[in-house]
């Protein structure tokens, strides 16, 4: 389904409050031994891309105001079919100096799973890509299917995450971030180490931070902690947050995280787009972070500061 991607990084939370076996210590010492057994598909954070869902009326919109608040360009929007079974969809892909956006507008009903996937990753090869993610504990709950322009399939991570792989028939070339987003991973104290686990695994990643006591202030908890995972691979960056699910809004609702320079300037340019701010900037030890929402619904997390 994806045109075009980049490499998100992803970072997972963990419960609040509650102090847990070292996963940095047991589970990740395991996975860097056996990373190895499975090959290292990833491409490049560029190439990965989230996944954005919305009306045909908010489309302008939405592009218009994601390229103002950040700069970069869209693709003409392009009328298709990008999924195994009859539908239709309106696409753009948004290149920014932050990281890359695939839009689809559906003009029909959107077939399960689609939409439920939240970022799209490019491979070097599916078969090894699927294979590998299978070794690492993952599903393949769509197998994978030609598109216009390349291959696809959607898997499914211990706890629930769900993203796409992609791999086309003429390999893209893109030039490299300014700054590699957050894939922002929010998942349970059951699933965080099982997911970390099998994500490692298939990204030939490396946990950089396992913070047991971060603010849960960026969270929407202030004066409480949680568990705050941060991960680096070849995909990019992911933050994981294991929490106990009780989540204010709209934190959970965005599942990417930018970085900036200055995020009081950035802040005014996506006002003056027409964005929300739904959660005021919080300032934590490494960064400071604000939630908005774009024209036709896209939650997102913007930051200032980076721990890596």
């Amino acid at each position: 389904m994806t045109r075009y991607r980049f490499m998100v990084p992803v970072v997972v939370f963990l419960a609040v409050g509650s102090a847990h076996r070292s996963i940095a210590a047991v589970e990740y010492t395991a996975v860097g031994r056996s990373s190895t057994a499975t090959p290292n598909v990833a491409v490049g954070p560029q190439y990965d891309s989230t996944h954005v869902y919305v009306a045909s009326a908010d489309l302008d919109r939405f592009v218009a105001s994601f390229v103002a608040t950040f700069g970069g360009q869209s693709s003409k929007p392009t009328v298709m079919n990008v999924l195994p079974v009859p539908s239709s969809t309106e696409f753009q892909f948004l290149q920014t100096p932050v990281g890359t956006l695939s839009v689809f507008a559906f003009q029909t009903p959107v077939p399960f799973p689609f939409g439920q996937e939240r970022t799209g990753y490019l491979v070097a090869n599916m078969d090894e890509a699927t294979s590998a993610a299978r070794s690492a504990g993952a599903e393949v709950i769509v197998e994978p299917f030609k598109d216009p322009i390349g291959i696809d399939a959607i898997i499914q991570w211990p706890g629930g995450l769900k993203m796409q792989l992609y791999w086309h028939f003429t390999p893209p070339k893109y030039a490299p971030l300014q700054t590699v987003p957050d894939n922002r991973v929010y998942v349970s104290r059951d699933r965080a180490d099982s997911f970390v686990n099998s994500f490692v695994r298939f990204a030939h990643g490396k946990v950089v931070a396992d913070d047991r006591q971060a603010d849960a202030g960026e969270i929407g908890r202030p004066g409480e902690t949680y568990r705050r995972i941060r991960i680096t691979s070849l995909f990019g960056n992911m933050q994981v947050l294991v929490t106990d699910g009780h989540l204010p809004y709209p934190f959970g609702h965005e599942i990417t995280g930018y970085q900036v320079q200055d995020l009081a300037v950035t802040l005014e340019k996506a006002k003056a787009a027409g964005v929300t701010v739904l959660a005021a900037p919080y300032k934590t030890s490494d960064r400071t972070t604000v939630i908005v929402e774009f024209p036709g619904g896209y939650i997102a997390e913007v930051h200032s500061g980076d721990a890596r």
